[in-house]
Parts: C-alpha cells; sequence; structure tokens
C-alpha cells in the first residue's frame, strides 16, 4: 500500500479561511496547498472550496478564477471535492440572500435561503445528526460537536445523496455525500478532534 500522502488543493478564489484550512488538512495527512491555479485544482487528488461572506460574492469570486468549471471538470471524472461553509452553499442552484437571488454553480438542485431562528448568525458549536451509512462521519460520536458560523442554509436534500443534518430554528443540512463530491456547513477546520476525524474519513477515499 503507497504511502504518499494525497495531493489536495485548497482553491483561493479570494474566500475562505483558506491558511486554517490548508494546516487542518496537513495535520490530517495530506500534502495541501492553497492555489487559484486551474492545472493544480484539476491534478491535484482532492479539492477543497472553502467559503465566507455572501453567497453572490463567493460565487463571483469562484467564477472569476474558473473555479466553477474546475468543479464541474473534476465531477465529470468523478473526481474529489469538499466544499465548506459558503463552499458548500455555492454548490447549489442559487441562493437568496438580501433579497438577491444568485445562480451557484448547480451541482445540486435547490436554493440556500435564510435560516429562521430566533437569533443569527448561527454561530458556535452544535450537533449533527449523522446518516446512516455516512464515510465521512464514520467513527464521529453521536454526541460530537461541530463549530458553525451561518445564517443561510440549504433545507431540501439532492436526490439521491447521503444527508446529515443539524438544527437552528429549523433543520438544515449540516452534511451532503453525493459520490465525489461531499460538502459540510459547518468549518470541520475550526472542529477539534470531530473536524480532523471528518477530513481524514474524506483523505481515506481519495485516489
Amino acid at each position: 500500500m503507497s504511502s504518499r500522502r494525497p495531493r489536495v488543493v485548497v482553491l483561493d478564489y479570494g474566500s475562505g479561511n483558506l491558511r486554517s484550512a490548508q494546516r487542518a488538512l496537513q495535520r490530517a495527512g495530506a500534502d495541501a496547498q492553497v492555489t487559484a491555479d486551474s492545472a493544480a485544482a484539476l491534478a491535484a487528488d482532492g479539492l477543497v472550496v472553502p467559503g465566507v461572506g455572501a453567497f453572490a460574492a463567493c460565487v463571483t469570486g469562484l467564477r472569476g478564477v474558473g473555479g466553477d468549471q474546475v468543479i464541474a471538470r473534476r465531477l465529470a471524472t468523478a473526481a474529489p471535492v469538499l466544499g465548506i461553509c459558503v463552499g458548500m452553499q455555492i454548490l447549489f442552484g442559487a441562493g437568496d440572500e438580501h433579497g438577491l437571488r444568485t445562480a451557484g454553480c448547480g451541482c445540486w438542485p435547490g436554493t440556500v435561503s435564510k435560516l429562521t431562528a430566533p437569533v443569527l448568525p448561527h454561530m458556535g458549536w452544535n450537533v449533527v445528526s449523522a446518516a446512516p451509512g455516512s464515510r465521512l462521519l464514520a467513527g464521529v460520536g453521536t454526541g460530537e460537536m461541530f463549530y458553525f458560523v451561518h445564517s443561510y442554509a440549504a433545507k431540501r436534500p439532492p436526490p439521491g445523496a447521503l444527508s446529515s443534518w443539524a438544527r437552528h430554528g429549523e433543520d438544515f443540512l449540516a452534511v451532503v455525500e453525493d459520490g465525489p463530491l461531499s460538502a459540510t456547513q459547518f468549518h470541520p477546520e475550526k472542529s477539534s478532534d470531530a473536524g480532523a476525524a471528518l477530513l481524514s474519513n474524506w483523505l481515506g477515499g481519495l485516489r
């Protein structure tokens, strides 16, 4: 069995906790680099798409570096992609934010919308109800907590995907696993041992 560390690109499109994601991936066993280079992103064993802030701004930044095309090309060859936080949200068809509807990457159908909750943003630690058979949450205890920072979320599971849920005012998608495409609404790089376990599980599935 090869001991080569999987090569992972954290896509730099002007959004996200790039260096903290890189460090967390390195600690989990990856050879991780931060770059906007399309060739490197296409050639990597795994691609991580982070994202913080507004949906529309993230989509604009992603398209500005051709990231939407990179994601599509990777998925066409079943090459793994992991979206994080707003990097998860922009994988859906659209986002409704501040009265503005913005088209997303359309990898999954559905619209990201504002949470109905007494307090926003949803910021801090929360439990995730893991779907039976979840690969990303394998070995993570039922009481483990993950770190969230968001006011918007996807609330309808993509057809055929394995979906795990969290609740803040209402139920929302916390993890989606759909073949080569996976995503988390929380920040695994800020989620202590549980986040490290999830990243390790993801890296274990890379080619």
